[in-house]
């Protein structure tokens, strides 16, 4: 049976129904369960494939604009199935979507644009992020999501446990939070064969040593960060949780849409300089969504919710950030890493103010005309200056699905056995 209706990105109640098909279909093999409850009730599932102590934990949806994880994590779920070798020792658990209620806001499956993509833009401030919560808030105020995904962590031990991220524009990369040797080879293969670019400099993981092109170490806990203004911490993320096992956690990135500046390993003639302009253009982004808000605000009585937060949030973390890139040396120095920090300092604003922007149509607001050509100008400025071209969503899948194996390939040599 085939898990993909069709090669569109699923919704929860999607990957709910598919997923429970499966275990109906294997029963002996497959199990099917609630694990927990979001802070607005919505359940959490996980599908369990196999019953071998040894474990890998595949999750989903921790980030509610990044949609290929749920497809990924449908196929991975039915290869497993059908797959003796994959099963051999081991069993794979999928939590389906750690953030429906995320999920339920961020209204964009099919974009055909980056436009469109934040037209439905919706992404939680980190202390509502599942995976991020730990690293801003006190264990006694974590959210419900966060508290039970660490409960199946704690339920399952995974010697792996990855999770499915994805970027809108750029290429694709791995997070490690301990190396995985002989990883690198197999990701450079399949990013290759599919024609993805591997983000060899990105943002995400500056400063941090690299296994293979691609391929980043989260270095150890007290380690400076090389942007000390950014308050989410991955050192202190859920992804640490599976090192109480002996495991660890792989983060595994994909495009939605593909661009080769973050490919280029080839010096920068002047990192530092660039640097400095990109944060000069972030501060000027974030202000002209800041004037739009201040200017709004009076009239947004009632309107505070989710959306507002996050817009509030990213806004939050631009002054911090543009100083950062100003004030410091630039973590790496090489073309891709100045194309991902250009892309980073564009996304940041424009996710706020493609928030905001929903915010503001609730109601109608004499600004929305304002915003809606800040969010179609700066989305179509970002398309043409990286030169992105769309990557098929079976590619998409593809990809992070043979990452994900490889990695649990890798990563089962040197693992311990539970119990």
């Amino acid at each position: 049976m085939s898990l993909l209706p069709e090669l569109r990105y699923p919704s929860v109640n999607e990957l709910v129904s598919s997923a429970r098909a499966l275990a109906a279909h294997r029963p002996g093999l497959c199990t099917f369960t609630q694990v927990g409850y979001s802070r607005a009730g919505r359940p959490l599932h996980l599908l369990s494939v196999g019953h071998a102590r040894r474990a890998v934990l595949v999750v989903a949806g921790a980030h509610a604009n990044e949609p290929t994880g749920g497809s990924t994590l449908l196929a991975l779920a039915e290869r497993t199935v059908h797959d003796r070798e994959l099963r051999a020792g081991t069993s794979w658990h999928f939590l389906l979507c750690a953030d429906p209620d995320g999920a339920s806001l961020h209204v964009t499956p099919a974009p055909r644009s980056l436009l469109d993509y934040h037209l439905g833009f919706y992404r939680p401030a980190g202390p509502e992020q599942p995976e991020w919560a730990p690293s801003v808030l006190p264990p006694d105020r974590l959210p419900p999501e966060t508290l039970a995904l660490t409960r199946v962590i704690d339920e399952v031990r995974p010697y792996l446990q990855v999770t499915l991220h994805g970027t809108d524009v750029g290429g694709s990369w791995v997070q490690l939070t301990k190396d995985v040797p002989g990883l690198a080879e197999p990701f450079a293969k399949s990013a290759a064969e599919l024609h993805i670019p591997v983000e060899t400099g990105a943002s995400d993981a500056a400063g941090w040593p690299a296994s293979g092109p691609g391929v980043h170490v989260m270095p150890a806990p007290g380690t400076d960060a090389a942007y000390p203004s950014m308050p989410d911490d991955a050192r202190h993320s859920t992804w640490y949780h599976a090192h109480r096992y002996g495991g660890l956690t792989a983060v595994v990135e994909v495009p939605m849409w593909a661009s080769d500046l973050v490919d280029d390993p080839a010096p920068h003639p002047a990192p530092a300089a660039a640097i400095r302009r990109l944060a000069g253009r972030l501060l000027r982004d974030g202000t002209e969504v800041e004037r739009v808000l201040a200017e709004a605000r009076p009239r947004l009585t009632g309107a505070e919710g989710p959306l507002l937060r996050a817009a509030q949030w990213a806004l939050e973390l631009v002054p911090g950030l543009a100083a950062d890139w100003t004030h410091t040396p630039p973590a790496d120095t090489t073309m891709a890493y100045v194309g991902s920090v250009d892309a980073f300092g564009r996304r940041l604003p424009l996710r706020a103010a493609a928030m905001l922007l929903r915010v503001l149509r609730e109601t109608d607001d004499r600004a929305v005309p304002r915003l809606e050509h800040v969010v179609a100008a700066w989305s179509e400025a970002f398309m043409v200056r990286f030169r992105a071209r769309w990557v098929p969503l079976e590619h998409q899948v593809e990809h992070q699905a043979r990452t994900v194996v490889a990695a649990a390939r890798h990563a089962r040599e040197g693992a311990p056995r539970s119990g």
